[in-house]
């Protein structure tokens, strides 16, 4: 009765798949796609050191 079958079971691999081949216009894209993940990565970045948006926010006049 000890039989391996217990337990999760391991999923087949998968091929490799093929290296596509791209055109200009492709890699064109692929470039701008980059560029702009990149900007706002950087964006982000920036956003988070400055805290909340718009400063101190509403400010109160004090009179009661």
């Amino acid at each position: 009765m000890s039989s391996k079958q217990g337990g999760k079971a391991k999923p087949l691999k998968q091929p490799k798949a093929d290296k596509k081949e791209y055109d200009e216009h492709d890699m064109a894209n692929l470039q701008k796609k980059k560029d702009e993940e990149k900007a706002l990565k950087e964006l982000r970045a920036k956003a988070s050191q400055k805290g909340s948006f718009g400063g101190s926010g509403l400010k109160k006049s004090g009179k009661k």
